[in-house]
């Protein structure tokens, strides 16, 4: 038994413990001798007006009381007993889900990740239960958050291998044939602003998800920033014939930093380009109502399975029927992180005549950092 259950206990029983010799106490101090009834032998002296009086005897008196008389220890005693009984199944009824929680989160803090207390827990509706509750939503959440790490470090490494492979041979080619060192310099620098595109999208994530990236909250005008990120996106939409099409309906104004929600949006607008068709349109969308702020992008490409409506905002995440293998799968889980860290979501649809419709929603409140 641990030092709570003996808290607990001792606490139990030493309430039930005065409760009862209270009780004891009080039924000893006021016994019948004290407040006499009717048909009570009361001891004393006759009352003077049954005394001398022929035929009717004096009132036979009772042993009279013992000035030492001690309390009834018995019924103390049996009480005593009882509570402690008592004491015991309440302390282990409350000690007992704490004890189970304590060894869970020893053992998650010991790498075992799968532990789960809500079985053992029983039939309990209390609080305690609620606690085992979270704790396993908890111990589930963390799985989910190492999982995701090994899959994301697995990634990375996959992903730096490739241009690191082409770097050591660029430099090999480059000591055995030195005439064909401009073409391989070029080579190496396109690996390398890969490499470098990589490393600061990493950081940008890594930002995001721990809480440390900087952030300015201002009132951001949207029709402003998407008409930047339009404009920008017309040079790449132009070499693959695609067009740009606005459809911005009010003022949409949200709290937040400008250049997070810059980087979001252009994220959304630069995929649905990559994956619309030769001549497709790409369709930009913000309105504001009930509250919330609402920015679509929309393509004409082959969309996804809808299994995958949520997995393309995972870290290196490729659809497969993704028409390019450019990028890295980090655009869209960029965004999702900006926009949960200014209290809204991003998420995707198909639509129902083709191609992917991206959404962003933004409270249109007060910044939530």
């Amino acid at each position: 038994m641990g030092r709570l259950f003996w808290k607990f206990f001792f606490i139990f029983w030493l309430a039930q413990f005065v409760t009862a010799a209270g009780v004891g106490t009080a039924i000893w101090i006021l016994r019948p001798q004290h407040f006499p009834g009717p048909g009570l032998v009361v001891p004393g002296p006759p009352p003077p007006e049954f005394s001398g009086i022929e035929g009717h005897p004096p009132p036979h008196r009772g042993p009279p009381m013992e000035p030492g008389m001690s309390l009834p220890l018995l019924p103390i005693a049996a009480g005593s007993l009882v509570s402690l009984l008592f004491a015991g199944l309440l302390a282990w009824y409350f000690a007992r889900p704490i004890r189970l929680l304590r060894g869970a989160f020893a053992a998650v803090a010991s790498g075992e990740i799968d532990t789960r207390v809500g079985p053992a827990m029983g039939g309990r509706n209390d609080e305690l239960a609620d606690l085992g509750k979270n704790f396993d939503d908890m111990a589930g959440r963390l799985g989910d958050l190492l999982l995701a790490q090994r899959n994301l470090l697995h990634d990375v490494s996959h992903e730096l291998r490739s241009p690191m492979a082409r770097l050591q041979a660029a430099a090999e080619l480059i000591r055995q044939q030195p005439e064909r060192g401009a073409e391989l310099a070029e080579r190496i620098v396109r690996d390398t602003e890969r490499m470098d595109r990589l490393i600061g999208e990493l950081l940008t994530l890594a930002r995001l998800d721990s809480g440390i990236q900087d952030a300015i909250p201002e009132s951001v005008d949207l029709r402003e920033v998407i008409a930047d990120i339009a404009e920008n996106a017309r040079i790449e939409a132009d070499e693959r014939g695609c067009t740009i099409d606005l459809a911005l309906i009010g003022e949409p104004r949200v709290p937040g930093d400008c250049e997070l929600l810059h980087r979001a949006i252009e994220n959304l607008v630069r995929n649905a380009v990559l994956h619309s068709p030769q001549g497709g349109p790409v369709s930009i969308g913000a309105s504001a109502a009930d509250g919330i702020c609402r920015i679509t992008v929309a393509d004409r490409g082959p969309g996804v399975p809808e299994s995958h409506t949520q997995a393309i905002f995972d870290p290196f995440f490729r659809s497969s029927i993704a028409t390019s293998s450019s990028g890295y799968g980090l655009g869209l889980a960029i965004t999702r992180r900006i926009a949960e860290k200014h209290g809204g979501r991003a998420f995707a649809t198909n639509r129902p005549e083709g191609g992917l419709l991206l959404t962003i929603e933004l409270p249109i409140g007060k910044a939530p950092f």
